[in-house]
């Protein structure tokens, strides 16, 4: 099992993401759709902070993300959640404001219990084969790692 992220095309269109956290499932799951936890962990490129964190966290329900910079510069993103299993899965679609790629994606997250660990199986599925290859190309996987980074130093405070 790796703390690191790793990233390899799924299938025509997605590409899935896994990595570890040493937490439980549940706190995982916690510190990924709790608005509160997600302002501690979840800022995105450095210089940037998680400013607007809402979740509705069941099927139907709307999310939104806006990461604010000192600048006064922002980016958001949201969608609707499709699925709710907690602490096991969530799906969600996912559209950001200022597109750096073409279309909504949908948004598979699953949580497994590892002994005392949780690996996490991120599948991202796009409107095309293209805008996979383009996402896939571009620097978001190491901005993954550095937030998940994030992640763990969190989860560190918790345990």
């Amino acid at each position: 099992m790796s703390n690191k992220v790793k990233a390899e095309l799924h299938g025509e269109r997605a590409i899935k993401i896994t990595r570890t956290f040493n937490a439980s499932r549940e706190l995982v799951f916690d510190a990924f759709t709790k608005p509160e936890m997600m302002k501690q962990w979840f800022h995105g490129p450095p210089g940037w902070k998680l400013s607007t964190c809402e979740v509705e966290l069941r099927p139907g329900g709307k999310y939104r993300r806006v990461w604010s910079n000192d600048a006064g510069e922002s980016m958001g993103m949201g969608g609707i959640f499709t699925e709710v299993e907690r602490p096991v899965r969530a799906v969600r679609t996912e559209r950001y404001d200022q597109p750096w790629y073409e279309g909504e994606a949908v948004g598979t997250f699953e949580l497994y219990a590892v002994g005392k660990a949780t690996l996490m199986t991120l599948i991202i599925e796009y409107e095309s084969r293209a805008v996979r290859d383009q996402v896939m190309a571009s620097p978001v996987m190491a901005g993954m790692e550095t937030g998940y980074a994030g992640l763990d130093k969190y989860l560190e405070t918790l345990l």
